[in-house]
């Protein structure tokens, strides 16, 4: 199968499928305030005010809770997007954290911004696992724990379950995408550095079913519940 580049409407495309998939391309978005992805990786000031404006819209005065959450949604969109990629068109985009950029809007994740897209020189499975868990990722988790304290543990169990997160929802919405990503997300699950945070098994519906060995500390946040893969959920699903 002849694959397609990773172009804006390629992209455009992705963006579409749901919000943890969208990234803006070209000129900077409306609003502007966004700074290097290096910048939140590398500046510990920058993070940890980021971390005080997340913990008080979760309701939260327990740093380690704020930081797993923002790392697990940073996770998911990286994730997100590079395996849509992946999906539809059998390439990776470069999601080098010196060409993506970043900005807190007023809920949720990051918002993302990759001026002048590209892919990755690789077959999808390296591509996958460079340009996100080795690129990405590893700084992302030293960062985070260097601020927080957030044990390594629940930072790979996090970039794990934002994985499989983020292919339940792109079997959903794009059924029929010309390239199988279960073969992808299942080997990913079995390499550094996301081997050993948790056991996964097809199901007959088609995504992988999968229970992570420790907890996000999302419980902890005021009026919020166990995730379907916790560790802590004694009943175990398939999210």
């Amino acid at each position: 199968m002849v694959t397609a580049a990773i172009t804006p409407s390629v992209l455009a495309r992705i963006s579409g499928i749901g919000p943890y998939f969208a990234v803006a391309t070209g000129a900077c978005p409306p609003g502007g305030r966004f700074r290097p992805m290096t910048e939140l990786y590398g500046d510990s000031d920058a993070l940890a005010e980021c971390l005080r404006v997340v913990a008080g819209r979760l309701g939260t005065d327990q740093p380690r809770v704020a930081a797993s959450t923002l790392h697990l949604g940073t996770a998911s969109r990286l994730w997100s997007i590079a395996l849509a990629g992946a999906a539809l068109t059998g390439r990776v985009p470069d999601l080098g954290p010196d060409r993506l950029w970043w900005r807190l809007p007023a809920s949720g994740p990051p918002d993302l911004w990759l001026p002048d897209p590209r892919e990755v020189d690789q077959e999808p499975l390296p591509a996958l696992r460079h340009t996100v868990a080795v690129r990405n990722l590893t700084a992302w988790a030293d960062a985070v724990r260097r601020v927080s304290g957030v044990s390594p543990h629940t930072l790979r169990g996090n970039a794990a379950s934002a994985l499989v997160g983020a292919h339940r929802v792109l079997i959903a919405r794009e059924p029929h995408a010309p390239y199988p990503v279960i073969p992808l997300v299942h080997a990913l699950l079995d390499r550094p550095p996301l081997a050993g945070a948790g056991t996964c098994r097809p199901t007959p519906a088609g995504p992988l079913a999968f229970r992570r060995r420790n907890c996000c500390l999302y419980y902890r946040v005021p009026g919020a519940g166990i995730c379907g893969d916790c560790v802590l959920n004694p009943k175990e699903t398939a999210s």
